[in-house]
This record gives C-alpha cells, structure tokens and sequence, in this order.
C-alpha cells in the first residue's frame, strides 16, 4: 500500500522525476515558505530552489536578513524566481496567488523543552498565516511543519473554517521526517540503503502519538527480539530529542526536517501537476479513528489529498501503541482548536 515516491537528491528536481529544469511543458506553481529566515527555512529554501516545479519561490519571514536570504538564493542557475518578503505588512504580498503554502515558521526546540511546550509560542504565529492564506490564497495546499504539529494542523483548518474556505484536502501536517528516520535506522539496521526501504509511520508527530509500521516494513526489519523492536520504535519516537541533546543547545532537527519538508512539497507539486500514484504520510482531516486528525498513507493529487489510503492490518503490538496514541492526540487536538475559540 504505501511506497516511497521520491528518489535520492542529486538535486530536489532529480528527486521529483524532473530531467532537467525547462518548464515550458509544465504548470507553473508559486511556493511559499512561511518562515524563511530560520534553521528549517534556509534549508528548506534551497532545496526548492532546485526543483524545476516551482516557478516562483516567496520567502516569508519577520527577519531582518529574509531579503538577503532571497538575494542570495536568486543567483541560483534555476529558473525559479525568489522574491524576498520581511513583515507583517509583506504578509498579504506574499501569499498571493500561492499553490502551495509550507509553514515552517516559530521557535525551534530546545534542551528539555518538549513540543507542547512550543504551543503558547508557535500558535499566533501559525493563525495569523492561515488568515492570511484564507484571504489571499484560498485554493493552496497548506503544509504544516511548525510545531507542535498535532495541534497546529487543527489552529490552521479551523481559521480557515471560520473565514469559510476550508477545504481538509488541503491541509497537511508534515510527519514526513519520522518516515526518513525510520527507512535511516531501518536500513542501518539491515545493511541496505536506506532509500530503498518502504515503511509507514502513522498517528501524529510527537512521542508516543508517533507509530512505525515496522511490521510493514519492505524489507523486512532484521530483529525477531521485541525488545529490539521496542527500543527501534522508541528511538523513532524520540529521534527529535536526539537531535536537540545532541546540538547541546544549538537548535533542533533543522537540515533533516528541511530535507523531509522538501520532499513532501516535491510529492504535493507532483500531484498538483496530475502525476499519478503519488503517496506519502501526512497528518490530515481524518475518520479512521476517534482523533479527528491522524497520519497515515495518502494519495496526492490534483486537489491536494485525493484519498486516505489508511493504515492497514496492526500486530498486536501495533494496536497496543495505536492506543496509546489516541488519548495524546485528543488531547493535542483539543488544545488547537481551543486555541481559536478563545
């Protein structure tokens, strides 16, 4: 059911499918990056710089240095063309005419610091970009990096309920790093490249609301020990903690989320662009379980999510984190949405 879509990067455009970097024969997309100036948004910058689907590249932040990160992305041989944009009041300029909207604004995490801890910063940050985004780009695809992601999901979907533009097919939360990191020890793990390994993470973004499908691993993961298979999951789990004790106060994870935020707009361009069979995980508007939200396998496609491709069959151990997940993401969700009530 879920198979990776995307290839290792020589460059973004070699990972989306794209030969070489002419557009004629091609939809031209306006990307926004919301959050340009920081650890993910530099990165993130960059990466879409290179692929040949995005014909305009606005960067967004309060920064100061957000025009020079424009400038300087702009002597870049790829036609994209960058437009720096800096405050509140360049808001509105940026996100015009957007197709696609990725949000990796706020605060990075920091030692100790969990990604609840994040909300009280991150939430006004994260509703005031989706007024703007119901108003000048009521039709983009939102992808949410921001964090914490399980409760910004719900803050962006009901700003635009309220503004009455919302649409659940085009409002993604970005779990993609939590599939990277699994295929990374996956393929430690078993000797292989990591690129060649198939495997879901479904339910949220922080913690224990973080689930490997390792039974659906392709290939299969080489550790028969639960116990193994237990510390694999929890490493999983808690590979963003590894990252910030490992920066000792630097920062968190910025290049390795830059890199999966890359890679899940590559697959949302892909299928804006009408490529088919086009699936990645993303956290969206969902009935499969009692969260109103969850990740799992979707299909990309012209109008954003095209289908929830579900989760499939669970092991018993599964099931047993499937519901450890559910009461944190009530709990998560709930928090946004009263968010915005208040």
């Amino acid at each position: 059911m879920f198979s990776r879509t995307l290839k290792p990067i020589a460059s973004v455009a070699a990972q989306n499918g794209v030969k070489n970097f002419s557009t004629s024969s091609q939809k031209n997309f306006k990307v926004v990056v919301a959050g340009a100036a920081g650890g993910i948004g530099q990165p993130l910058g960059l990466l879409l710089k290179q692929n040949a689907l995005v014909t305009r590249l606005a960067l967004y932040d309060i920064a100061p240095v957000t025009p020079g990160v424009a400038a300087d992305l702009s002597h870049m041989d790829t036609p994209a063309k960058v437009s720096g944009h800096k405050g509140p009041e360049q808001l509105d300029d940026a996100i015009k005419g957007a197709d696609l909207v990725v949000i990796p604004a706020g605060v990075p995490r920091k030692p100790g610091m969990t990604r609840d801890d994040l909300f009280n910063v991150n939430a006004s940050i994260v509703r005031d970009l989706a007024v703007s985004i119901a108003k000048n780009a009521p039709k983009a695809v939102v992808a949410i990096i921001t964090n914490p992601v399980n409760s910004m999901v719900p803050i962006a979907s009901e700003v635009l309920k309220s503004a009455g533009v919302y649409d659940p097919k085009r409002v993604l939360g970005v779990t993609t790093l939590d599939v990277v990191r699994a295929a990374a020890f996956i393929g430690e793990i078993n000797g292989v490249d990591p690129q060649s390994v198939r495997i879901p993470v479904i339910g949220g973004h922080s913690g224990v609301t973080i689930i490997p499908l390792l039974s659906q691993s392709q290939p299969a993961v080489q550790l028969s020990d639960q116990a193994k298979i237990d510390a694999l999951t929890k490493r999983i789990q808690e590979a963003g903690t590894e990252v910030v004790k490992a920066k000792a106060g630097g920062g968190s994870a910025t290049l390795s989320m830059a890199y999966a935020g890359a890679r899940l707009a590559g697959a949302v361009l892909r299928g804006l662009k009408g490529e088919s069979n086009v699936v990645e995980c993303a956290y969206i508007k969902s009935d499969l379980t009692e969260a109103a939200y969850f990740a799992n396998p979707v299909l990309l496609g012209k109008n954003g999510v095209e289908k929830n491709l579900g989760y499939g069959n669970l092991n018993d151990y599964e099931k047993q984190l499937l519901k450890a997940a559910i009461p944190e993401l009530l709990k998560n969700i709930k928090t946004g949405e009263d968010f915005v009530k208040k």
